[in-house]
């Protein structure tokens, strides 16, 4: 089929005064009705979407942060996907750049509806490309102003998917590329805070090692240094009605908060 074109932006770009970027990739749930049309009932209430992470994140902008947030369902296109859609982790279950398959393991389409090669490719240049231009021409200017610059990738999953993963995941989950996204410092320095408190168990380079955006954007040779952190959302929200819970939200947010300000002062050192 031909894609329809947005009609609306893609993207938020908050600009701010500090070198850091917050990527929020799978925030956005809006699937357009050419699109969940074909979808199965299941997949139309958008299931797999990091839920209210932008509202958790909220605060940065006080931090002086820069905020880039999709409008889109990760169904439409995965925006942490590389572009030739080679897995990201191979031998384990995942999902594509237009995913076929929920995290459940159920089909997101109706027999014989999922995108073709073409298809993929028209939602790539209108969905996907917009996104990642946007996120190398904010990188660029906050280099171009400060020198360097940080890339914090935010995301959140239920804190069981069978399908994926084994057991429970930890509250939250830091990945950095095995250490090549950024430098040994700041990577310290952040598990340093993870170690000190005690309210939320954590992993470094575990399960969630970073995305497609971790991966190739983090280039501390070149003066950016990329960090994913994957949070459990059991901690911020309910995850059966996908509800926001403002109390546990507040309780981790001092938490993010330090993380944050933690790469802030990673870079001023």
């Amino acid at each position: 089929m031909n894609v329809p074109h947005p009609t609306e932006p893609v993207f938020q770009l908050h600009r701010g005064s500090a070198p850091l970027l917050i990527s929020l990739p799978h925030d956005g749930s809006l699937i357009p009705e050419a699109f969940k049309s074909r979808m199965v009932e299941s997949a139309r209430r958008a299931p797999d979407t990091d839920w209210h992470v932008s509202r958790l994140y909220a605060f940065a902008r006080e931090l002086g942060a820069s905020i880039l947030v999709p409008r889109h369902s990760r169904y439409v296109v995965d925006l942490n996907r590389p572009p030739d859609d080679v897995s990201l982790y191979p031998g384990q279950n995942t999902t594509g750049l237009c995913p076929g398959v929920q995290f459940s393991g159920e089909a997101v389409y109706l027999e014989g509806q999922a995108p073709d090669e073409a298809e993929v490719a028209q939602r790539v240049e209108l969905y996907w490309r917009p996104y990642h231009d946007t996120l190398v021409a904010e990188l660029d200017r906050i280099r171009g102003e400060h020198g360097r610059a940080v890339l914090w990738e935010g995301h959140s999953i239920r804190g069981e998917v069978p399908f994926l993963f084994d057991g429970v995941l930890p509250d939250l989950n830091l990945g950095t590329a095995a250490g090549k996204s950024c430098l040994p410092e700041l990577q310290a320095r952040l598990e340093g805070i993870l170690s000190a408190q005690n309210d939320y168990d954590w992993i470094a380079n575990g399960r969630f090692k970073g995305g497609y955006i971790t991966r190739h954007y983090g280039d501390p040779e070149i003066g950016v240094q990329a960090v994913q952190l994957e949070l459990s959302q059991r901690n911020y929200m309910d995850e059966d009605s996908f509800a926001y819970e403002q109390a546990k939200a507040a309780r981790l947010q001092p938490l993010l908060q330090a993380l944050l300000r933690a790469t802030l002062q990673a870079q001023d050192a």
